[in-house]
C-alpha cells in the first residue's frame, strides 16, 4: 500500500482545497471550478463549452473515487494522500463485495452531488455580478464531469452511477487514465476520455511513474470497439486527451499516432501541462509548454494520423486553455 496519510489527514487535505466530500463513507467528492464560477456571472466559459455546448455553470464536477493508482508528475493533487498500491486497485475493481472499503451506492452518491452543487452555488445568489438566468439554470444541473479527483474507475459500481445520472436527464463526462479496461467495457457515459501522456511505454513510465501499459493499449482497442459497436446519435463519443509536458513527452508524434490509430477516437484534445497545485513541486515552470506550441505539435500529430490514412485536422482551439483540439 503506498497512501501515507491518515484518513482525517487526507480528509483535512481536500477539505482545506475546497473539495466537498458527498456520501457517508467520503470516498466521494464535489467541487467548483473557476468556470462556474466566471460562467454564472457571464463572464466566460471554459473549453468545454467551446468544443462540446457543455455550459460550466450547469456542470457539476466530481469524483466516486478520490484514489488513483498513477503518481503522474503533472498531476495537481497531493499524490502522497491518495495513491493506491496494485493490490488494493485489483481487489476493488475486481470484488463483488467490494473490500477494503465500504462503497456508497451510486443512488446516494448521485443524490448528494446534485444537493451538495446546489448548496454550493447559493452563496451567488446574493451577488450583483451573478446573472439571475445563469442562477436559475444552475441550480437544475444538466452536466456531470466525472473527472474532479482520483481514477473514477475505481469506483466498483461506476456503470450505476452513469445510469442514475442518465436518468435524471443529465449528460456525463469520464476522465480515465485507462487503467482498468474491463471498467470501459462495461460503461457508457455521454463522453469517455482517456488520457494517454506518453508516445511509448519507457517515457510513460516516467510521466505516470507506474506500470499498466499493456492495460492503456486495452483500453485503447476497448475504445475502438466501443465506437465501432454503436454509430447512433445516443453513443458514447470518445476523446483522447494527452497532456503536454514540455522536455518530456512532446516527441515522436508518430508514436502517438499508432496508439490513436487503436482508439481511433472522435476527438483529440492536445493540452497543455499547467504549472499549478502539486505538481509545482515536480515539474518546473519551463515544463509548461506555450499554446503556439501546443499548436505545432497537435498539428504534428493530426499529419501522422492522416499520412496513415486516418484523416484529422485541427479544428478548434482555447488559448487561455492552452488546448487544441483535433477531429
Amino acid at each position: 500500500m503506498i497512501m501515507t496519510m491518515t484518513t482525517k489527514e487526507r480528509e483535512k487535505t481536500l477539505e482545506r482545497q475546497g473539495y466537498h466530500f458527498v456520501g457517508t463513507q467520503k470516498h466521494s467528492a464535489v467541487k467548483t471550478c473557476l468556470w462556474l464560477r466566471r460562467s454564472i456571472r457571464g463572464e466566460g466559459n471554459c473549453y468545454k463549452g467551446e468544443f462540446y455546448g457543455i455550459n460550466a455553470h450547469r456542470c457539476i464536477q466530481m469524483t466516486p473515487s478520490i484514489f488513483c493508482n498513477q503518481m503522474c508528475l503533472h498531476c495537481w493533487r497531493p499524490l502522497e494522500a491518495f495513491t493506491v498500491g496494485t493490490e488494493e486497485e485489483e481487489v476493488w475493481v475486481s470484488a463483488p463485495v467490494p473490500v477494503p472499503v465500504v462503497w456508497d451506492a451510486p443512488d446516494e452518491i448521485a443524490e448528494g452531488c446534485i444537493k451538495e452543487q446546489r448548496r454550493l452555488i447559493s452563496g451567488f445568489k446574493g451577488s450583483e455580478k451573478t446573472s439571475k438566468t445563469a442562477f436559475e439554470e444552475a441550480s437544475i444541473p444538466k452536466h456531470v464531469a466525472i473527472s474532479l479527483i482520483g481514477e473514477p474507475t475505481l469506483y466498483p459500481y461506476l456503470d450505476e452511477l452513469i445510469q442514475e445520472f442518465h436518468s435524471r436527464g443529465m449528460t456525463t463526462f469520464v476522465v480515465t487514465n485507462g487503467t482498468n479496461p474491463a471498467v470501459l467495457r462495461k460503461i457508457n457515459p455521454s463522453q469517455l476520455y482517456l488520457s494517454l501522456n506518453a508516445p511509448d511505454e519507457a517515457i510513460y513510465r516516467i510521466v505516470s511513474q507506474a506500470d499498466y501499459w499493456s492495460r492503456i493499449n486495452e483500453s485503447l482497442n476497448e475504445m475502438g470497439r466501443k465506437k465501432s459497436r454503436t454509430r447512433t446519435r445516443t453513443r458514447t463519443r470518445t476523446v483522447i486527451r494527452i497532456t503536454c509536458i514540455e522536455g518530456l513527452n512532446m516527441v515522436n508524434s508518430e508514436g502517438y499516432a499508432e496508439l490513436l490509430k487503436i482508439a481511433n477516437p472522435d476527438f483529440i484534445e492536445v493540452k497543455a501541462y499547467m504549472h499549478i497545485g502539486y505538481s509545482r513541486r515536480r515539474l518546473s515552470r519551463e515544463s509548461m509548454p506555450a499554446h503556439a506550441r501546443v499548436r505545432d505539435f497537435a498539428r504534428e500529430i493530426a499529419e501522422a494520423l492522416t499520412a496513415s490514412g486516418y484523416v484529422y485536422t485541427v479544428t478548434d482551439e482555447s488559448e487561455i486553455s492552452r488546448v487544441v483540439l483535433v477531429s
